[in-house]
């Protein structure tokens, strides 16, 4: 490593940029959740499903370079209200049954 250290266990060496690996093809998304005084960016991060994210924080100018570099998706307001409702729906079941294990199946054979 370029501190001097060498690692623990050794590891294979993912540094390469490939393309064609399977996580470099999957969409990249980013919700900007707050902007804190012109100065932070509060947003979400997420590879594939835009449900399984990360919190971030970052200057500004790091959040463009961050969003550039990873070529983002930057979500709506309307997508952000939909995967909250998908969260919601998860969370706390379906609310048109209030039945959290209640599936499309289940309903239609009622």
């Amino acid at each position: 490593m370029g501190n001097g250290h060498q690692p623990m266990v050794a590891l294979p060496d993912h540094t390469q940029d490939n393309e064609n690996a399977p996580l470099n093809r999957m969409t990249r998304y980013v919700r900007v959740r707050r902007v804190v005084g012109e100065r932070f960016i509060e947003f979400d991060f997420a590879i594939g499903d835009p449900c399984l994210y990360v919190e971030l924080v970052l200057p500004r100018e790091a959040f463009e370079r961050f969003c550039r570099d990873n070529r983002v998706h930057v979500m709506s307001a309307d997508e952000g209200r939909a995967v909250d409702a998908d969260m919601e729906k998860w969370r706390y079941g379906d609310s048109r049954t209030g039945n959290p294990s209640s599936t499309d199946d289940q309903r239609e054979q009622q």
